[in-house]
């Protein structure tokens, strides 16, 4: 089919209409994910919270400097998108007996507009303006899934089959898919049985602290569960396969797979992204082990494929569609540590991001690291342990309630002390153990204009939306 050029350049000019919105109003989509267990959606309520009342924000230039007047939610652009649940998620997290919202199931959106007023040159004839930040929540496994557009089903196969001989959770189906013939012609039963024992695999791989667990729709399957498209899964290439045979029946539902889910994804929402937050559990990778940590060092250099980072321009967004211009890698879960370890935390992360750095720095875009704690659950203490006192951190434990005290182990100044052994295949940390408790979250009493305790928020706002206000 041919398509006009004429075609593109109006549809990429309404793209950006639509995106800017008024003459008078600037437009933000920031898109928020991250990996298993990394808090995105604690992160979004937390966050958006805070930037409703802001008197936890200083590192938030524009309130500093008393810019801001007025923040207030309202109707999203996206009528198509549920809403994300910032009210139900935050009487969740401070009720009187507070406990965490539900994770990342599907992509939702949210609308927060500022009115602020300008600075600068500018600041005595012009007026206050509207800035609209509209924050797409969507699970970190679909991110992965985009690096599937430029695999072949054979080349995802056999990568992932590499990937599970190096995880134990992987031996079972990978004994299943070697004795498998994919020349055999196709039997639906056997192929649903495969499918099914791969699932199983990826449940179980995510659950032992991996990060890579492509196809993401397997595990948040929605109203696809049970369709064709998602009842494949990888084999040995035979050495020939005919149309009828079981090879070439997983390689269609691979193509449609990646054809009517992955596509839309990304044309629909991921294409239109200004600004990014990936929120990474550095700290269960690290209790996991060198080779989750290894994993997740390699997840996040792939990450960055599916971005298109540079600086957004008019041109630039007619011809190539608009491109992320700032990129957040945060590790989460900082209330886990006392605050005189956050740096090393902080380090561990920009050591693991530098390959994903440095290429969207030669792209043009700002990417920066840090440590932070969407809604605190913790307090700082010091005990006493073998005539030694420790910094620790105390909170509420998941499950019984009752209070604990946690000192996970002393993280090291350089990150290549766990890095090294980590690409070099160890199985285990040889010098030191690293200890994790699930906390749940703290009870708060909030005084007027704060929100919910947290760690580093009015940085990240800062270094994402900052320039915008």
């Amino acid at each position: 089919m041919a398509i006009d050029i004429s075609d593109l350049v109006t549809g990429s000019v309404e793209v950006v209409a639509r995106s800017f919105g008024s003459a008078a109003d600037t437009v933000i989509r920031l898109g928020v994910t991250g990996l298993s267990r990394a808090g995105k959606t604690v992160f979004i309520t937390g966050l958006v919270a805070n930037l409703l009342d802001r008197g936890r924000m200083p590192q938030l230039r524009a309130e500093a400097e008393g810019r801001i007047e007025a923040v207030w939610l309202q109707p999203q652009p996206d009528d198509t998108i549920p809403r994300f649940d910032i009210e139900g998620h935050l009487a969740q997290m401070t009720g009187d007996v507070p406990e965490w919202p539900e994770s990342t199931r599907a992509i939702s959106e949210l609308r927060l507009s500022f009115r602020v007023r300008p600075t600068g040159f500018l600041s005595g004839v012009r007026g206050t303006r509207n800035v609209h930040l509209d924050i797409v929540d969507y699970p970190g496994e679909w991110l992965l899934d985009l690096g599937l557009l430029d695999k072949t089903y054979a080349q995802w196969a056999e990568d992932t089959l590499s990937r599970m001989a190096r995880r134990p959770q992987g031996a079972g189906f990978l004994a299943t898919a070697r004795a498998e013939d994919g020349s055999l012609k196709h039997d639906e039963a056997r192929a649903q049985a495969l499918a099914t024992e791969f699932t199983a695999y990826l449940h179980a791989a995510r659950a032992a602290g991996w990060s890579d667990c492509t196809p993401g729709r397997f595990l948040l399957p929605g109203e696809l569960a049970g369709s064709p498209v998602l009842t494949f899964a990888p084999l040995p290439e035979p050495a020939s396969a005919g149309r009828q045979s079981l090879w070439h029946e997983m390689e269609r539902r691979y193509d449609a797979y990646r054809a009517k889910v992955v596509q839309p994804f990304f044309y629909d929402h991921f294409a239109r992204i200004d600004r990014q937050v990936v929120l990474v559990d550095v700290l269960g990778a690290v209790h996991a082990g060198p080779q989750a940590l290894e994993d997740l060092r390699r997840t996040m250099a792939d990450i960055l494929t599916a971005f298109r980072p540079g600086r957004n321009s008019l041109l630039s967004r007619l011809f190539r569609g608009r491109r992320v211009e700032k990129i957040l890698f945060a590790a989460t879960k900082a209330d886990h540590l006392h605050h005189g370890q956050h740096p090393q935390l902080t380090a561990i992360t920009e050591a693991l991001v530098r390959e994903a750095r440095d290429r969207a720095a030669f792209s043009g875009a700002e990417v920066s690291a840090m440590s932070l704690a969407g809604f605190r659950a913790t307090v700082e203490d010091k005990v006493e342990r073998d005539g030694q006192m420790l910094d620790v951190v105390r909170g509420r434990l998941m499950g019984t309630g009752r209070q604990a005290a946690m000192y996970p182990g002393e993280l090291p100044t350089d990150p290549a002390r766990l890095l090294s052994p980590a690409r070099q295949g160890a199985e285990r940390w040889l010098d030191a153990d690293f200890a994790l408790m699930s906390f749940a979250p703290a009870r708060s009493s909030l005084k007027p204009g704060e929100g919910p305790p947290h760690i580093r928020l009015d940085r990240a706002a800062e270094f994402l939306i900052g320039d915008r206000l």
